[in-house]
Protein backbone atom coordinates (compact mmCIF):
# COMPACT_ATOMS: atom_id res chain seq x y z
CA UNK A 1 0.00 0.00 0.00
CA UNK A 2 1.29 3.33 -1.02
CA UNK A 3 0.83 6.34 2.04
CA UNK A 4 0.46 9.43 0.72
CA UNK A 5 -0.61 11.88 3.97
CA UNK A 6 -1.68 11.02 7.69
CA UNK A 7 -3.72 12.77 10.20
CA UNK A 8 -3.28 11.86 13.55
CA UNK A 9 -6.84 11.68 15.71
CA UNK A 10 -8.12 15.43 15.74
CA UNK A 11 -4.94 16.08 17.98
CA UNK A 12 -1.84 15.96 15.41
CA UNK A 13 -1.81 16.08 11.68
CA UNK A 14 1.02 15.02 9.68
CA UNK A 15 1.03 16.26 5.98
CA UNK A 16 2.88 14.12 3.37
CA UNK A 17 3.95 15.67 -0.39
CA UNK A 18 4.41 12.27 -1.41
CA UNK A 19 5.67 11.19 -5.25
CA UNK A 20 2.64 9.10 -5.68
CA UNK A 21 0.76 12.57 -5.80
CA UNK A 22 2.45 14.04 -8.26
CA UNK A 23 2.76 10.55 -10.15
CA UNK A 24 -0.70 10.61 -10.85
CA UNK A 25 -0.45 14.23 -11.89
CA UNK A 26 2.10 13.73 -14.61
CA UNK A 27 -0.14 10.84 -15.67
CA UNK A 28 -3.21 13.14 -16.24
CA UNK A 29 -0.58 14.39 -19.44
CA UNK A 30 -0.92 18.45 -18.44
CA UNK A 31 1.92 20.08 -18.48
CA UNK A 32 4.49 21.51 -17.02
CA UNK A 33 3.71 24.57 -16.42
CA UNK A 34 0.67 23.02 -14.40
CA UNK A 35 2.61 21.01 -11.97
CA UNK A 36 4.67 24.19 -10.91
CA UNK A 37 1.44 25.78 -10.05
CA UNK A 38 0.64 22.35 -8.57
CA UNK A 39 3.37 22.40 -7.00
CA UNK A 40 3.30 26.32 -5.97
CA UNK A 41 -0.07 25.62 -4.38
CA UNK A 42 0.46 22.73 -2.96
CA UNK A 43 3.67 24.36 -1.09
CA UNK A 44 1.72 27.64 -0.16
CA UNK A 45 -1.35 24.72 1.91
CA UNK A 46 1.53 23.30 3.98
CA UNK A 47 3.09 26.47 4.77
CA UNK A 48 -0.07 27.99 6.21
CA UNK A 49 -1.05 24.00 7.75
CA UNK A 50 2.38 24.77 9.64
CA UNK A 51 1.11 27.92 10.83
CA UNK A 52 -2.19 26.27 12.12
CA UNK A 53 -3.78 28.73 9.41
CA UNK A 54 -6.28 25.61 8.34
CA UNK A 55 -9.15 27.36 6.11
CA UNK A 56 -6.43 29.04 3.85
CA UNK A 57 -4.81 25.83 3.82
CA UNK A 58 -8.49 24.61 2.88
CA UNK A 59 -8.50 27.28 0.00
CA UNK A 60 -5.79 26.15 -1.34
CA UNK A 61 -6.79 22.91 -1.71
CA UNK A 62 -9.80 23.83 -3.31
CA UNK A 63 -8.00 25.57 -6.05
CA UNK A 64 -6.02 22.01 -6.56
CA UNK A 65 -8.90 20.16 -7.25
CA UNK A 66 -10.41 22.53 -9.36
CA UNK A 67 -7.46 22.05 -11.53
CA UNK A 68 -6.42 18.53 -10.84
CA UNK A 69 -10.50 17.36 -9.91
CA UNK A 70 -8.87 13.37 -10.02
CA UNK A 71 -6.29 13.68 -7.92
CA UNK A 72 -6.69 12.14 -4.51
CA UNK A 73 -4.26 13.38 -2.27
CA UNK A 74 -5.62 16.78 -2.79
CA UNK A 75 -8.91 15.50 -2.03
CA UNK A 76 -7.88 13.74 1.22
CA UNK A 77 -5.24 17.14 2.39
CA UNK A 78 -8.31 19.38 2.16
CA UNK A 79 -10.00 16.83 4.03
CA UNK A 80 -7.48 17.25 6.09
CA UNK A 81 -7.63 20.84 7.02
CA UNK A 82 -11.78 20.51 6.92
CA UNK A 83 -10.95 18.23 10.08
CA UNK A 84 -8.48 21.06 11.57
CA UNK A 85 -11.58 22.78 11.55
CA UNK A 86 -14.00 20.63 12.94
CA UNK A 87 -15.73 20.67 9.61
CA UNK A 88 -16.48 16.85 9.58
CA UNK A 89 -19.08 16.74 7.03
CA UNK A 90 -17.08 18.23 4.93
CA UNK A 91 -14.15 16.23 5.76
CA UNK A 92 -16.22 13.13 5.53
CA UNK A 93 -17.27 13.71 1.83
CA UNK A 94 -13.62 15.11 0.79
CA UNK A 95 -12.31 11.47 2.16
CA UNK A 96 -14.74 9.73 0.62
CA UNK A 97 -13.81 11.14 -3.05
CA UNK A 98 -10.38 9.94 -1.93
CA UNK A 99 -11.62 7.04 -1.51
CA UNK A 100 -12.91 6.32 -4.96
CA UNK A 101 -9.78 7.78 -6.11
CA UNK A 102 -7.54 5.60 -4.48
CA UNK A 103 -9.01 2.53 -3.37
CA UNK A 104 -5.53 0.75 -3.10
CA UNK A 105 -4.27 3.37 -0.77
CA UNK A 106 -4.05 3.28 2.77
CA UNK A 107 -4.33 7.22 3.68
CA UNK A 108 -7.84 8.38 3.13
CA UNK A 109 -9.01 5.12 4.76
CA UNK A 110 -7.09 6.46 7.89
CA UNK A 111 -8.09 10.05 7.62
CA UNK A 112 -12.04 9.22 6.99
CA UNK A 113 -11.73 6.51 10.17
CA UNK A 114 -10.53 9.97 11.72
CA UNK A 115 -13.58 11.72 10.71
CA UNK A 116 -16.39 9.27 11.42
CA UNK A 117 -14.45 9.26 15.06
CA UNK A 118 -14.91 13.00 15.20
CA UNK A 119 -18.61 12.30 14.28
CA UNK A 120 -19.16 9.68 16.81
CA UNK A 121 -19.57 6.70 14.39
CA UNK A 122 -17.73 4.23 15.69
CA UNK A 123 -18.10 1.08 14.00
CA UNK A 124 -17.33 2.47 10.37
CA UNK A 125 -14.39 4.30 11.84
CA UNK A 126 -12.93 1.04 12.67
CA UNK A 127 -14.37 -0.83 9.64
CA UNK A 128 -11.65 1.88 8.25
CA UNK A 129 -8.45 0.83 10.26
CA UNK A 130 -9.75 -2.58 9.62
CA UNK A 131 -9.49 -2.30 6.27
CA UNK A 132 -5.93 -0.48 6.58
CA UNK A 133 -4.68 -3.75 7.95
CA UNK A 134 -5.96 -6.19 5.69
CA UNK A 135 -3.34 -4.68 3.16
CA UNK A 136 -0.98 -3.85 5.66
CA UNK A 137 -1.05 -5.79 9.35
CA UNK A 138 1.88 -3.80 10.55
CA UNK A 139 0.77 -0.06 10.41
CA UNK A 140 0.99 1.46 13.46
CA UNK A 141 -1.12 4.47 12.87
CA UNK A 142 -4.02 2.13 11.90
CA UNK A 143 -3.62 0.22 15.69
CA UNK A 144 -2.99 3.28 17.14
CA UNK A 145 -6.70 4.80 15.70
CA UNK A 146 -8.54 1.58 15.62
CA UNK A 147 -7.01 2.17 19.76
CA UNK A 148 -8.78 5.65 19.81
CA UNK A 149 -12.22 3.55 18.28
CA UNK A 150 -12.31 1.30 20.82
CA UNK A 151 -11.70 3.67 23.56
CA UNK A 152 -15.16 5.82 22.16
CA UNK A 153 -16.73 2.35 22.36
CA UNK A 154 -15.50 2.20 26.09
CA UNK A 155 -13.91 -1.07 25.05
CA UNK A 156 -10.77 -0.25 27.18
CA UNK A 157 -9.04 -3.41 27.20
CA UNK A 158 -9.15 -4.02 23.59
CA UNK A 159 -7.90 -0.17 23.06
CA UNK A 160 -4.71 -1.39 25.37
CA UNK A 161 -4.63 -4.39 23.02
CA UNK A 162 -4.41 -2.27 19.89
CA UNK A 163 -1.99 0.74 21.34
CA UNK A 164 0.50 -2.30 22.39
CA UNK A 165 0.27 -3.54 19.00
CA UNK A 166 1.39 -0.19 17.72
CA UNK A 167 3.50 0.59 20.22
CA UNK A 168 5.04 -2.38 19.52
CA UNK A 169 5.46 -1.97 15.95
CA UNK A 170 6.76 1.73 15.79
CA UNK A 171 7.88 2.09 19.41
CA UNK A 172 8.81 6.23 18.55
CA UNK A 173 4.65 6.89 18.09
CA UNK A 174 4.41 9.47 21.08
CA UNK A 175 0.64 9.62 20.44
CA UNK A 176 0.37 6.01 21.05
CA UNK A 177 1.93 6.03 24.20
CA UNK A 178 0.19 9.12 25.15
CA UNK A 179 -2.96 7.16 24.38
CA UNK A 180 -2.29 4.46 26.14
CA UNK A 181 -1.17 5.78 29.06
CA UNK A 182 -4.46 7.63 29.25
CA UNK A 183 -6.52 4.36 28.77
CA UNK A 184 -4.43 3.02 31.73
CA UNK A 185 -5.50 5.65 33.94
CA UNK A 186 -8.94 4.74 33.03
CA UNK A 187 -8.93 1.31 33.80
CA UNK A 188 -7.43 2.27 37.20
CA UNK A 189 -3.96 1.74 36.66
CA UNK A 190 -3.38 4.86 37.76
CA UNK A 191 0.71 4.60 39.16
CA UNK A 192 1.36 2.49 36.18
CA UNK A 193 -0.21 5.40 34.16
CA UNK A 194 1.51 8.14 35.59
CA UNK A 195 5.00 6.02 36.05
CA UNK A 196 3.93 6.09 31.53
CA UNK A 197 3.16 9.67 31.64
CA UNK A 198 6.22 10.48 33.09
CA UNK A 199 8.74 8.59 30.97
CA UNK A 200 6.92 10.08 27.77
CA UNK A 201 7.27 13.63 28.71
CA UNK A 202 11.33 12.40 29.71
CA UNK A 203 11.75 11.74 26.05
CA UNK A 204 9.31 14.23 24.28
CA UNK A 205 8.91 17.28 26.81
CA UNK A 206 7.27 19.10 24.02
CA UNK A 207 4.48 16.62 23.61
CA UNK A 208 1.80 18.98 25.08
CA UNK A 209 -1.44 16.09 25.44
CA UNK A 210 1.10 14.06 27.99
CA UNK A 211 2.13 17.14 29.72
CA UNK A 212 -1.17 18.66 30.36
CA UNK A 213 -2.71 14.67 31.36
CA UNK A 214 0.31 13.97 33.94
CA UNK A 215 -0.50 17.21 35.48
CA UNK A 216 -4.31 15.95 35.67
CA UNK A 217 -3.13 13.03 37.13
CA UNK A 218 -0.67 14.41 39.33
CA UNK A 219 -3.33 16.93 40.46
CA UNK A 220 -5.73 14.23 41.78
CA UNK A 221 -2.65 12.15 43.21
CA UNK A 222 -1.92 15.27 45.57
CA UNK A 223 1.28 16.11 43.97
CA UNK A 224 0.19 18.97 43.27
CA UNK A 225 3.80 21.24 43.11
CA UNK A 226 4.64 18.62 40.43
CA UNK A 227 1.28 18.99 38.48
CA UNK A 228 1.66 22.88 38.51
CA UNK A 229 4.99 22.50 37.37
CA UNK A 230 4.19 20.50 34.25
CA UNK A 231 1.28 22.66 33.28
CA UNK A 232 3.40 25.36 33.10
CA UNK A 233 5.14 23.39 30.26
CA UNK A 234 1.57 21.94 29.11
CA UNK A 235 -0.04 25.19 28.49
CA UNK A 236 2.70 27.16 27.11
CA UNK A 237 2.90 24.18 24.69
CA UNK A 238 -0.82 24.35 23.31
CA UNK A 239 -3.74 26.64 25.05
CA UNK A 240 -6.46 24.34 24.28
CA UNK A 241 -5.52 22.23 27.43
CA UNK A 242 -7.43 25.32 28.87
CA UNK A 243 -10.80 24.64 27.54
CA UNK A 244 -12.40 21.34 29.41
CA UNK A 245 -14.96 20.99 26.36
CA UNK A 246 -11.99 21.14 23.83
CA UNK A 247 -10.25 18.00 25.76
CA UNK A 248 -13.65 16.35 26.02
CA UNK A 249 -15.69 16.59 23.05
CA UNK A 250 -12.46 17.46 20.08
CA UNK A 251 -9.11 15.68 21.64
CA UNK A 252 -11.60 12.91 23.17
CA UNK A 253 -9.78 11.94 26.69
CA UNK A 254 -11.40 9.32 28.23
CA UNK A 255 -13.65 10.16 31.11
CA UNK A 256 -11.92 10.21 34.30
CA UNK A 257 -8.83 11.71 32.60
CA UNK A 258 -11.29 14.66 31.79
CA UNK A 259 -12.88 14.62 35.37
CA UNK A 260 -9.07 14.85 36.58
CA UNK A 261 -8.22 17.87 34.53
CA UNK A 262 -11.37 19.65 35.25
CA UNK A 263 -10.49 19.53 39.01
CA UNK A 264 -6.93 20.76 38.39
CA UNK A 265 -8.28 23.47 36.27
CA UNK A 266 -10.62 24.63 38.95
CA UNK A 267 -8.48 23.75 41.48
CA UNK A 268 -10.77 21.20 43.42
Amino acid sequence: MIRLFVILLSLLLVFVWGDFAIAQTQSSQVSQQQLQKWDKLARSAFAATSKGDFATAEQYWTEIIEQFPDNAAAWSNRGNSRVSQNKLQEALADFNKAVELAPDVTDPYLNRGTALEGLGRWEEAIADYDRILEFDPNDAMAYNNRGTAKAGLGEWQEAIADYKKSMALAPNLVIARGNYALVLYETGQIDQAIKEMKNIVRKYPNFADTRAALTAALWVNGQKGEAESNWVAASGLDRRYKDINWVKNIRRWPPSMVVALDRFLNLK
